[in-house]
């Protein structure tokens, strides 16, 4: 990609306010949008009520009212805020005892610099099995990782980034959003035939050799789009990382005790769940279900897997001497969370509004339409779904609230012309992860925000974006070129998959 254009990008978005006063404004053009459409009779049907859709106008005293009663629970309840603060009580304990930065040490020595790009790409859609944790662990470890190795850390941070979240569903092991997709599509299904069954991984063998193609177009774009980008970029913020020196004795012991401990709380945990019969599984008797136990209580176990290994590493290398020293991480490492707060309490706010106003519903459902009616060739048919997936993600980040409004249309209208719910449901999935990393609109975004400024202080949403598009346009045109040729080829997409329905 031309090098001015990224330029132009960056020096236009890093116009844009602050991101925090960005999504007031974002909350106000909701209210004022709101207000205009809300007198409008739309014929479009919700396919959640079966009622026509009906903007609600978020400035009349009845929308108001709750708006700022519910603010301090909005804020509270947003997704990703209690994810990554309770992560990162652990994190930051084993940050500040040293016991992060001794295991980079160790991994850089087995490690070649030239294979270090590929292997954080790869650990960051490993991350994938774990829920949203790569957003708390493996982005800003990256940094930390590439600045070790002599690289500049943004770029290990947008490599970590492009691998956590732009491609989001491509992973080797199953993960909590297959389950949460399929119950969407095999509902979807069912509209057309009430018998109608979806596996829950009839994407798995597509979205596993989804992985090297991701891994390789990451690796070609870090190495040659972005690190002659960042190159120029003077490390001045308080997070720089010193040079990483040589592990001492003392580390060498620590780390081996506390991956051993790590070790042994992982066969407890297994241990645990193998004995609980039922408690760490959803209803359908699944460990890996959206709705399990076990998928549920990722953060708090991140939360105990970062902490004591971290007390037991500090322990050792009397980086941490009592209980004291615990507590003064943790508050550190909340201190560094304070812009994310900020930006975390009108993002909630905005997001909230949105959905009470039900503008999301009325672009996804005539965008789902208008695709109807072009009535396109099948191949063009799921190019055009991965586009309008895309583009609506710019708008609307959460993946399953996108699949609720879209699978009732796009699944039983897809059938009717002989493509089945599994490769409806695969086409989607491509849109929707290629474009998380270039979107303010993505819950996690102002968190990688505050993870760059950390090393580069001027970094803004334009930098971010200017950074991140590269990954996002060649992994949006390789993973589609890849599931044209998966189909071409009739490779298996998953258990029990197909690409045709019986007209």
């Amino acid at each position: 990609m031309n090098q001015k254009v990224l330029d132009t990008i960056e020096r236009l978005g890093n116009r844009l306010p602050d991101p925090a006063l960005l999504f007031v404004w974002a909350l106000l053009f909701v209210w004022g949008l709101s207000a205009l459409l809300a007198p409008v009779n739309f014929s479009t049907i919700d396919p959640g009520t079966k009622e026509p859709i009906r903007i609600v106008n978020q400035l009349q005293s009845k929308s108001l009212v709750p708006f700022l009663v519910n603010s301090v629970k909005t804020f509270v309840e947003f997704p990703p805020l209690g994810l990554v603060l309770v992560a990162m009580l652990g994190v930051g304990v084993a940050e500040q005892a040293g016991l992060i930065q001794a295991g980079l040490k160790a991994l850089l020595k087995v490690t070649p610099k030239t294979l270090l790009t590929p292997a954080l790409l790869f650990v960051g859609l490993l991350s994938h099995a774990a829920g949203d944790s790569g957003y708390v662990v493996v982005i800003p470890l990256g940094a930390v990782m590439f600045a070790a190795a002599g690289r500049h850390p943004l770029l290990g941070l947008t490599t970590a980034f492009a691998g956590v979240s732009g491609g989001f569903s491509a992973s080797l092991l199953p993960a909590g959003l297959d389950p949460l997709l399929q119950g969407f599509t095999q509902k979807a299904a069912q509209i057309i035939d009430p018998a109608a069954a979806v596996n829950p991984l009839c994407n798995w063998f597509f979205m596993s050799g989804s992985v090297l193609v991701i891994v390789m177009i990451g690796w070609y774009v870090t190495d040659r789009i972005i690190e002659p980008r960042v190159a120029n970029l003077a490390i001045d913020g308080s997070g720089a990382p010193p040079a990483l020196e040589p592990l001492s004795p003392s580390e060498s012991r620590g780390l081996l005790v506390s991956l051993g401990g790590l070790g042994l709380m992982f066969l407890g945990l297994a241990v645990w769940v193998i004995l609980a019969g039922e408690s760490w599984r959803d209803s359908d008797g699944r460990l890996m279900g959206h709705d399990a136990p076990l998928m549920k209580g990722i953060v708090p176990l991140l939360f105990l897997l970062f902490l004591v290994p971290g007390v037991i590493f500090g322990a050792i290398t009397g980086s941490i001497r009592n209980h004291r020293d615990v507590i003064q991480a943790m508050s550190k490492s909340m201190g560094a969370m304070s812009y994310y707060l900020v930006m975390a309490f009108f993002a909630a706010q905005f997001t909230a509004a949105f959905k009470d106003s039900k503008l999301g519903v009325l672009t996804a459902v005539n965008g789902a339409l208008l695709l109807q009616q072009l009535n396109l060739p099948p191949q063009v048919t799921i190019v055009a779904i991965i586009l309008m997936t895309a583009l609506l993600d710019l708008l609307v980040g959460s993946a399953s609230a996108k699949w609720a409004l879209l699978a009732p249309i796009l699944v039983p209208m897809l059938m009717t012309v002989g493509i089945s719910p599994d490769l409806t449901q695969a086409a989607y999935r491509i849109g929707d992860s290629t474009v998380n990393i270039v979107t303010p609109m993505m819950p996690y975004f102002p968190l990688v925000v505050v993870y760059a400024q950390r090393y580069v202080k001027s970094v803004g949403i334009g930098t971010m974006v200017s950074l991140m598009l590269p990954y996002s346009l060649l992994f949006l045109v390789g993973w589609t070129v890849l599931l044209l040729a998966w189909w071409f080829l009739g490779l298996p997409l998953g258990l029990g998959a197909s690409y045709t329905w019986p007209r």
